[in-house]
C-alpha cells in the first residue's frame, strides 16, 4: 500500500513516477501524531460521569527499598518466575508474553508523569480517569513510517496531510496497586489498517490488525526513561527481559458445576488476575471498576449481534455520527484454588449471566488467554 494517501494519487502521480522507489524506514522510529481531537470513543456516556468515590481510587503508600526487595523475594519463593531488571525504583517485568512496569511509588504520584508522557509522545487522551487508574489514547498515526523520499522532501512540508501510512494505533494504559504497595503499569495496543475493498483498488475500508507486542514493549521502555531511568539502562532492561525463557500459558473452556462456561487457567491468582486484566484491555472491553480483593472486574460488553447504522470508520474513529450502542454490564470473576484459577461471567448483580452472552465473553477471553 502506498504511503501517499490513495485519494491524492492523481495530484502526485507524475511526481511519484519521476521519483522511483521509496526509502526504507528504520524499524525503531516512532513519531505519533493524533488523528482526532481527544473525543472519548467506545466509552458509555455515564462512564465519564462516575463520581470520585473511594472504591475507584488506586491507592498506595511509600515503599522502602528493603520492603520492595522482600516483596520480590516472596514472589520468587511462591514459584511465579518473572524476568525483571530493577533500576532505582522502576522495574521492567516480563512473564511469558506479558510485559509491564513495576514502580515503587503510589499511583497518585505517578499519574501526572504518565499522563504527560503520552501527551508529549503525540497522543491525545480519549479516556483520562485517574479515579479508575485508566487512560486511553485516541487513534494516532506513526508518521515516522512514511518514507522520506524526494517527493515528501520536496512538497511534503506544504502538503503533509496528503501522506498517510494507512495505519492507526491507540493504547490503553492501566495503573494498578501491586501487593508490594507500589504500582504496576500496563500498556496494551490496538491497531487498524486501511485495505483495498475491491479488486480494482478504487475504494478502501478500515479493519483491525494484530496487536504489536514490540510496540507495547518500546513504549514501556520509553516510559521508564520518563520516570528517571537513562536510555542505556532502559535498553539494557528491555534486552534482559527479552532473553528470559518463556512457557506456553494454558487456558481452556470448561463447564462449571452449574453448567455455565468458564475459562480454566493453570496458574495462581496473582498471574491470573493480571492476565485477565490485560485480556480485557486488549479485547476492547470497558472496565468500569475492579475489586482485586474479591477477584472481580466490572465490565461493559457490546453485543456484536446488535444492528446499527454504520457511519463509516472515520466517523467512529473521531467520535462523529455514531449512535451509542446499548451495552450490558457484567462481572468477570477470577477465583483460585491452589495453582488453578477459573474465570467466569456473571450479570451486574452477581447472578448467572445469560447463557449466550456468557458463551461469547468466555470465548473471547479464552482466545486471548491462550
Amino acid at each position: 500500500m502506498t504511503s501517499v494517501h490513495r485519494f491524492c494519487l492523481p495530484l502526485l502521480g507524475a511526481a511519484m513516477l519521476a521519483a522511483g522507489g521509496c526509502s526504507v524506514l528504520e524499524p525503531d522510529r516512532i513519531d505519533y501524531k493524533s488523528a482526532g481531537r481527544g473525543v472519548a470513543l467506545e466509552v458509555p456516556p455515564d462512564l465519564s460521569q462516575l463520581p470520585g468515590q473511594s472504591r475507584y481510587v488506586v491507592t498506595g503508600g511509600s515503599v522502602s527499598a528493603s520492603a520492595y526487595q522482600a516483596g520480590q523475594a516472596a514472589t520468587v519463593a511462591a514459584g511465579t518466575p518473572t524476568a525483571s531488571n530493577t533500576i532505582a525504583d522502576v522495574q521492567y517485568m516480563r512473564q511469558d508474553g506479558e510485559r509491564w512496569l513495576r514502580v515503587a511509588r503510589p499511583a497518585d504520584k505517578l499519574w501526572g508523569e504518565v499522563r504527560d508522557f503520552w501527551l508529549e509522545s503525540g497522543f491525545l487522551l480519549a479516556v483520562d480517569q485517574a479515579s479508575m487508574g485508566l487512560m486511553e489514547t485516541d487513534w494516532a498515526e506513526n508518521r515516522a513510517k512514511i518514507p522520506q523520499d524526494i517527493i515528501r522532501q520536496t512538497i511534503g512540508k506544504v502538503f503533509d496531510s496528503l501522506y498517510s501510512t494507512g495505519e492507526r494505533d491507540k493504547f490503553r494504559i492501566r495503573l494498578e496497586r501491586n501487593p508490594s504497595g507500589g504500582t504496576d503499569i500496563f500498556v496494551t495496543h490496538r491497531g487498524m489498517e486501511e485495505v483495498y475493498s475491491s479488486a480494482r483498488k478504487d475504494s478502501t475500508i478500515w479493519q483491525p490488525r494484530a496487536r504489536d507486542p514490540e510496540l507495547e514493549a518500546e513504549f514501556l521502555r520509553r516510559l521508564m526513561v520518563r520516570l528517571g531511568v537513562s536510555q542505556e539502562q532502559s535498553k539494557a532492561a528491555l534486552a534482559a527481559a527479552a532473553s528470559a525463557p518463556a512457557t506456553a500459558p494454558q487456558a481452556r473452556v470448561v463447564a462449571a458445576a452449574n453448567g455455565a462456561p468458564q475459562v480454566q487457567l493453570t496458574e495462581d491468582f496473582d498471574r491470573a488476575w493480571r492476565r485477565v486484566g490485560l485480556a480485557l484491555d486488549r479485547t476492547g472491553f470497558t472496565v468500569e471498576d475492579r475489586d482485586r480483593s474479591k477477584g472481580i472486574y466490572f465490565v461493559r460488553y457490546v453485543d456484536p449481534s446488535v444492528e446499527k447504522q454504520e457511519p463509516g470508520f472515520f466517523g467512529k474513529l473521531f467520535g462523529r455520527g455514531s449512535a451509542q450502542l446499548p451495552t450490558q454490564q457484567y462481572q468477570v470473576v477470577v477465583r483460585t484454588e491452589g495453582q488453578s484459577s477459573q474465570v467466569s461471567v456473571l450479570d451486574r448483580a452477581g447472578a448467572a449471566a445469560p447463557a449466550a452472552d456468557a458463551q461469547r465473553i468466555v470465548k473471547v477471553l479464552a482466545d486471548e488467554l491462550k
